[in-house]
Formats: C-alpha cells, structure tokens, sequence
C-alpha cells in the first residue's frame, strides 16, 4: 500500500479561485486536469454537438433512417442489455422515441443465461418473429457480426448504437453510432450506451426538425431523460470526462428538484436515499445495483419497467421486487466471495506476493455475480481477476463464464485479445473494456486460461504497477472539517476518472474498537492537526498504530438531529 499525493498546479488552482470557485474545490478540481471554468459549466449549451465536424460517425444516417421508418409507421424494436446502462438505455430509447412521435416502439431483453450477451442470430430471429421492421440496439451490437447478418437476411433495417471496443470486423448494420468505431471523430470516447442513445435521439430530433415536423417551438423536449442518462452513465463506471460530467450533472439536477420518472423516485425510496440531495453515490451504490441485480438473478424486464412506468403504484411495486432481488444477490455474493477469496488466498503463501493475475472457478458459483465478486478479490488483493461459474444455458453445461476486473496499467480486453492469440480455441468468445471484461472457456481449458493470463500479467506487470496506491488530494486543513463543507462536496459530480476527494494525513490514534454484528469494521477516535475526530474503516479489522498516514474520505454521520462529520478510511500506510 502507498499513499501519494496528486500533483496539485498551483496556476489553475490560482486561477480557478480568482474565478470565483470555492479554494478548496479550486485545488481538487486543478488535480483532476481542470483549468479553467468554462470546463466546470455543466450546462446543456455545452454538450458536444451530435454531428458536424466533430460529431459522432453515423449519427445522421441513424437519424435518417429512424425518420424514414416513423414517416412509415414502421414497428421498431430495441435490442437491450441486461446491465443497468443497458436497461435505461433501453428506457431512453423507448421513451425518447414515443416522445417523438414513434407509434409502435417495443423491446426485447437477452437472458444473461439463456441468451448470453449482444445480438445473437437466435435473438435476432425473435426480433423478427414479433412483427418488427427495424432493429436497434443498445449497449451491444458492435462485436454481433453473425446477429446482424442474421437479422439483415430476415429483412430487418439495422441500427447499432453502442459504446464497446469494435473487434476485427464491424457489423454490416445500415446504420452504426459508436464513439469507439474507426473513423469517429467525437472527442468523448467514454459515453456509456445510455449516452450515445440519447445522441441519437437528439440527432433524430434535428432531422425531424428538418423535414418540417415541428419546429423550435413545438420540438418534444428530450432533457427529461436525463436522468436515466445520468444513472446509466454513473453505474456502467465509465470515465467521467467533460461532457459525461454535464450528462451527470444535468440529471442529477432534475432529481434534486423531483422531475425524474416515477421508477427513479421509487428506486430512491426503496433505498432508503433522499432525491432532494441526491449524489452520484446514489447512482453507484443504491439505484444502480438494485437495477443490476434483475439482469444477474431474475430478468432485466423488471429493471425496464421500472424505469418506464409513469404510474407511482406500479413503480413502488416494481422497485420492491428489485430490492428483494438485490438482497438475495448480496445474499449469494456474500457466500460466494468467501469461498472465492479463501481460493485466491490458496494460491500464495501468507508471507508471499499474490500471483500477478488470478482465476477461480467452483462448480457451485453463480453465473449472475462472478462480476461482483471478481471486483471485490481485486481490491482486496491488487491483482487483475477473473471469476467462473458454470453455464447454466441447456447445452452449454460444459462452458465456464467468466468475469474479470482489472487494475490500472493491465488493460483486461487486451489481454484476453493475446491469451486468444496465443492459444487458439481456448476462449469461445470474449469482450469488454480495460477495467472489466467477460469470456467463455471450456471446462477443460480452464488451467490453461488461468496459467495464460497469470503469464501476459507476469509479461506486462511491474512491480511497481502491482503495488496498491491511494491518489490522495494530500492534506485537508481543519477548518474544511464541517458538515456544510461536506455536503458542498458530495453535490460534486465525481466518479471513475474524476475520484471523489480523498485526503491524506499523519494522524494520531486514541483509540480503536470493532463494531458491526460481525465485528468487521474499524471504529477509530483519533487527533487531526490537534483536533479530535471519529473515523470508520469499512470492512478493516487490523489494528493501526499510535500514528499512521491515513487516506480518508469526508462523511457526515447524522445522530438524533445532530451532523458531526467523519472520516471514511480509505487506507493506511504504516
């Protein structure tokens, strides 16, 4: 574990606070690469522009062709994935498109067992089975070479909208949106699904514009689903640069003022997490996972109709059900993870360094929280990881799917791209980003893939990559300690690529105790800069010393009407 400070640039720090920006926010925001205000406007006038020069490749010709098909009253049907940027895609794309004036718009949802992911020709089949004249998808459809064939055979118009790395060969779809295809030009490669289907819909209704069937004045508004957008975005944990932060920014606005859908008002009840003061930790933690957790055990549908609904009854209903689900996912997981990280544990010696990567399988694990659990051995141990369960899809038993997360500096997709290469039918298929990705491998072929990635790790990992290091935003001066302060903070947009304020400081301990039912966390007592100051670390039962180098996040801890701020330690360094 090492705790290093983030470079700080003492000119855009300088500059942003002469412009007005609070200078405490002035240094976080020049240590994640701001410099200058105009960054910070998160209004819509600044959202990079759906086409032109710079726009996103294809967008017009998705534009045209969803115009062309609603002149024609044609039935569109979108493909979605079972994830949360999945399913508010799908919502986005339901709603926007009715908003606009599609008459027939319906949906289908893969099974993540039955189905598997992206646009498959048996689900491409089903498309065209229930009537439908144009497909689109979201989220998926940029690796579904044979779908799309498939779908293209049966007469079906094609619209790919995704946001995933293309393979080898792009889709012979007739329109393709895309920030990551070759040849895009859009600045902002880390849109989520949910963004680029909401681009869509923006260029569509341009092109509607255009052909004269409204006007400025009488044009739908599309800034209602921004709070989906903003959801999808925040849970699918993709960089929040410029463009991604106002997509945030924006919904999570309209959520404080309670203009959001009634399945997002539902959700936060569900929750127990109050929409007035809404944060992206909201997103991340309580919304997003209850949403998730339909597309691991049960059926994403649930999740989708949730955010559809318009009636309040339905929707407290429905996010009843995926909060039920949701505790019986943490249930499995909580199972799983232990036996998966005693496995992990099993392959070094106490007094050794983990392998560079690691890759568990039990027979007994579920298919619907691999992901879950593969991120948790990770930040535990600092290691890329994979986790594999059995298929349980009929005939497929002999299958194992797995779920890797990955550190900064292995880039996972990328490594199963040369595990691929260099031992030719081990991996069925495989996709993703560089923090997460998924594949399939034959039982048989398991020790194989485990002994192929451990070697690409040991090839491209140093040791330097594979110690643990908290960026920390240094020192945090005592009058910064208040729960006003806190909560200017948590109204921030922060998340993957723009880290939520963390600190770090020498600190004295005066005393420390475990509490929780399983006696898992660390309550501390300790002395910042002669102040005293309670502490907690979440899952932590080590005792620290008389005094650490702590990195810790700001909380407030609310008790019989009083708020007396906390520190959520992040790490140690003894």
């Amino acid at each position: 574990m090492k705790i290093i400070a983030r470079d700080i640039p003492p000119r855009a720090a300088w500059a942003l606070e002469q412009a007005g920006v609070h200078p405490l926010l002035a240094r976080l925001y020049a240590a994640r690469g701001v410099r200058a205000t105009d960054e910070l406007d998160d209004g819509l006038a600044r959202l990079l522009p759906p086409s032109g020069e710079k726009g996103l490749k294809g967008i017009d010709a998705a534009a045209r062709l969803l115009a062309d098909a609603m002149a024609k009253n044609q039935r569109l049907m979108i493909v979605a994935d079972y994830d949360c940027d999945g399913a508010t895609a799908c919502a986005v794309g339901v709603r926007g498109l009715r908003l606009l004036g599609a008459q027939q718009v319906d949906y289908l949802v893969p099974d993540r067992v039955t189905d598997g992911y992206g646009l498959t020709p048996p689900i491409a089949r089903r498309v065209a089975e229930r009537g439908a004249d144009v497909l689109i998808t979201v989220d998926n459809g940029i690796a579904s070479v044979d779908g799309v064939a498939e779908a293209k055979a049966l007469g079906l118009t094609v619209l790919v909208t995704d946001h995933h790395l293309p393979g080898p060969a792009l889709p012979a779809a007739d329109a393709i949106v895309n920030p990551n295809q070759p040849g895009c030009s859009f600045e902002s490669k880390n849109m989520a699904g949910v963004g680029v289907m909401f681009y869509v819909l923006l260029a569509l209704r341009a092109e509607l514009r255009a052909r004269g069937v409204f006007d400025a004045a009488t044009q739908p508004k599309l800034d209602p689903l921004l709070t989906l957008v903003a959801l999808g975005t925040v849970a699918d944990v993709v960089k929040l640069d410029a463009n991604n932060r106002r997509l945030v920014a924006q919904g999570l606005k309209r959520i404080r003022t309670g203009q959001m859908p009634a399945g997002i008002a539902a959700l936060f009840h569900a929750a127990g997490r109050k929409a007035p003061v809404a944060t992206t930790f909201d997103f991340g933690f309580a919304l997003g996972p209850r949403i998730n957790a339909a597309g691991r055990l049960a059926d994403m549908t649930l999740g989708i109709e949730c955010l559809l609904t318009d009636n309040a009854a339905r929707a407290a209903e429905l996010a009843s059900t995926l909060d039920g689900i949701n505790r019986e996912r943490r249930e499995i997981e909580g199972g799983m993870r232990e036996q998966a990280m005693l496995m992990a544990e099993s392959l070094f010696q106490e007094d050794e360094e983990p392998p560079p990567a690691i890759s568990v399988f039990d027979p007994d694990f579920h298919e619907g929280v691999v992901g879950i659990v593969a991120s948790r051995i990770k930040d535990k141990l600092h290691r890329p990881t994979f986790v594999f369960a059995a298929s349980s899809a009929p005939g497929k038993e002999h299958e194992l799917k797995g779920s890797g997360r990955s550190i900064p500096g292995f880039h996972l997709r990328d490594a199963l791209d040369l595990v691929a290469k260099r031992h030719p039918g081990v991996l069925l298929k495989f996709g993703g980003h560089a923090m997460a990705a998924g594949c399939t491998v034959a039982e048989e072929a398991f020790e194989v893939f485990e002994q192929a990635l451990a070697q690409v790790a040991q090839e491209w990992l140093d040791a330097a990559t594979l110690t643990r290091r908290i960026e920390t935003d240094g020192p945090l001066a005592p009058e910064y300690c208040r729960a006003d302060m806190v909560d200017t903070l948590h109204r921030e947009v922060w998340g993957q690529g723009f880290a939520p304020p963390t600190f770090s400081e020498e600190v004295q301990i005066v005393s420390q105790r475990l509490v929780g039912e399983a006696k898992n966390h660390l309550s501390i007592k300790l002395m910042h800069q002669g102040q005293p100051m309670d502490a907690i670390w979440f899952g932590h039962t080590e005792q620290l010393p008389a005094r650490v180098l702590l990195a810790f996040r700001l909380d407030v801890n609310e008790w019989k009407g009083e708020r007396k701020v906390q520190f959520l330690v992040e790490g140690a360094q003894v």
